[in-house]
């Protein structure tokens, strides 16, 4: 019975992840039926309103100081951004290997900017993981297959994505100090809704009867199940599983959205892709390695 609870917070954590992955097919199917900056709005206020009687459900506390508020302003910009480019990339690029990059090489890339931006010191250990995940990362950009190929269109978008949220990660760490979780959750979501409303006017994003009805039951799924479930079963679980093992959890996603590329859109997985994938995960579980006591 003892363990039954963390089984249950396990669970949680593995939901989650799996929703995240199939977003990357769903945010496919939205942008296929409509464009970018539709997706991008319509993502994040349908999460926004159904964010609002989750709050009130689970009776979070909300909580913040002044530079709390900076921090989540300039995480909702940035995750705003982070939408545009997922949806684009989308328009271009597969499901699959979009969802894989962008998870697989986002954290190596937060280590390295919190290195060159925050003076980070980082150990012979990290060092070595750092070298493995930048290798991982090159792998699946297929740098050694295709050299710079990884900037034409189809995955520009993709890496484009993976910097934005390497940067919404350190913005989100520096926030945690100064707001509760559900809070800044909720700030991002209007901050990021208001932001991409913006470039989405002159797309009529109220005419309602101008997107067919994919495009708005694929869109409602987004932002209420991968949007706002997801991000209350990570928030419920991860302080329970621990942090030092959220950042492997995170290489589920890829499973989730490979799975739902390849039953919806038959993409095929390729050997750059398993093979980064595996590097970049071995690069996260070096980084989370405790020393025996």
């Amino acid at each position: 019975m003892k363990h039954r609870p963390q089984a249950l917070y396990f669970a949680g954590m593995i939901v989650a992840m799996l929703l995240w992955g199939v977003a990357w097919t769903a945010g496919k199917v939205a942008a296929h039926h409509s464009n970018a900056e539709m997706a991008a709005f319509w993502r994040y206020a349908v999460s926004f309103a159904s964010i609002l009687p989750l709050i009130w459900f689970m009776k979070s506390p909300l909580r913040s100081d002044r530079r709390g508020v900076m921090y989540m302003i300039a995480a909702g910009l940035l995750t705003s951004v982070f939408n545009y480019f997922f949806f684009a990339g989308l328009l271009h690029g597969q499901a699959g290997y979009g969802g894989t990059l962008v998870t697989s090489t986002s954290p190596i890339i937060t280590y390295l900017l919190s290195v060159a931006l925050l003076g980070l010191k980082v150990s012979a250990k990290e060092i070595a993981a750092l070298t493995v995940g930048v290798v991982g990362a090159l792998v699946l950009m297929k740098v050694p297959s295709e050299g710079w190929g990884f900037l034409d269109l189809e995955n520009s978008y993709f890496v484009a994505a993976a910097i934005v949220w390497a940067l919404v990660t350190i913005v989100s760490q520096k926030a945690s100090k100064h707001t509760t979780p559900m809070l800044y959750t909720t700030v991002v979501f209007a901050v990021a809704m208001t932001s991409n409303l913006i470039f989405a006017l002159p797309y009529e994003p109220f005419a309602f009867a101008k997107y067919d009805s994919t495009f708005w039951w694929t869109i409602i799924f987004i932002g209420i199940f991968p949007g706002t479930l997801s991000t209350a079963l990570f928030f419920a679980s991860a302080g329970k599983v621990g942090a030092h093992r959220t950042g492997v959890f995170m290489f589920i996603v890829p499973i989730g959205a490979i799975v739902s590329s390849m039953v919806v859109y038959g993409e095929k997985i390729e050997i750059s892709t398993l093979v980064g994938s595996v590097l970049a995960f071995a690069a996260v579980v070096i980084f989370n390695a405790r020393k025996k006591r």
